[in-house]
């Protein structure tokens, strides 16, 4: 057998690396995220925080991955492919938060959207009350980008949210415990419409930017996995080489779009997966 000749061993993909738990039935955590890497043209990795055993139904057992072995893992990754953009999902303990905010660290790596996956869509509890503590002081300021949802919020401030003219408040709020941007999803919120906020804070922790993101709620019950999708879209778009504003923009267009070609698809008996695959688009190759 002939050895093929590398035309251009400079070549790379847009890489990107999932830090996140895995779900069983394929709708959310890891396995949404390498979708969504796929799906938009990047090459995806993973270092699994925990295992789930779930389905659409609802979370049966969650298995914690050892500290070392993820350390392991993400070490593996970084120091033989490289990492252009990490999504961050479910981490479970004080201990994990601490090893992933030491790798970040150790790699130098800066372009991270944080999900701070708190609550399944089911009401299971991902985190330990701990962990989010730690979560808070650790990640927030390493992150790029924070991706709340409402429930989220609501949980990391305190307080209850129940309306749209709360959501710029609160995201300043979350400002202030650390995080350089947040963008705080409002889906959750009733109405017609989806106002996700989108603000940056300048040099003095104040904000800088507020960006307004308005759409039409997309009437579905196929909704698993939705926040894991949009952060690894946030993630993959940065890795392609957006700025944040227009990351979060397409990203949110992803979604969409998967929210409704999967809209009137029967997936289990339960809160059904997004159509990740709706529009693949071919594997992106950057020239040396």
């Amino acid at each position: 057998m002939n050895t093929p000749t590398l035309l251009n061993p400079g070549n790379r993909y847009p890489r990107v690396l999932s830090i996140a738990g895995s779900d069983s039935s394929g709708g959310a955590g890891i396995q949404a995220d390498l979708k969504t890497f796929s799906a938009l043209g990047c090459y995806g990795m993973t270092a699994i925080t925990a295992l789930t055993a779930q389905n659409t139904q609802g979370v049966r057992a969650i298995h914690n991955v050892p500290a070392q072995m993820l350390r392991d893992q993400i070490d593996a990754v970084v120091e033989d492919i490289g990492v252009d953009a990490v999504k961050i999902g479910m981490l479970h303990s004080p201990e994990i938060v601490m090893t992933v905010a030491a790798a970040l660290d150790a790699h130098g790596l800066k372009q991270v959207v944080l999900d701070p996956v708190m609550v399944s869509a089911n009401g299971a509890k991902l985190i330990s009350d701990e962990a989010v503590a730690v979560l808070v002081r650790e990640l927030f300021p390493r992150a790029l980008v924070v991706t709340p949802n409402l429930d989220e919020a609501i949980l990391l401030l305190g307080r209850k949210l129940t309306a749209t003219d709360e959501l710029e408040q609160a995201a300043e709020e979350l400002l202030k415990q650390g995080a350089h941007a947040v963008l705080l999803k409002g889906g959750h919120l009733p109405g017609h419409d989806v106002v996700d906020i989108l603000v940056r804070a300048n040099a003095d922790g104040q904000i800088a930017e507020v960006h307004k993101l308005h759409s039409l709620r997309i009437s579905t019950h196929n909704l698993h996995g939705t926040g894991c999708t949009l952060s690894s879209a946030l993630a993959a778009y940065l890795a392609l080489g957006f700025n944040l504003p227009d990351a979060v923009q397409a990203a949110r267009i992803y979604v969409r779009s998967a929210l409704y070609a999967g809209s009137h698809v029967r997936t289990g008996a339960g809160v059904g997966p997004l159509n990740h695959g709706f529009a693949p688009q071919a594997m992106k190759v950057w020239e040396s």
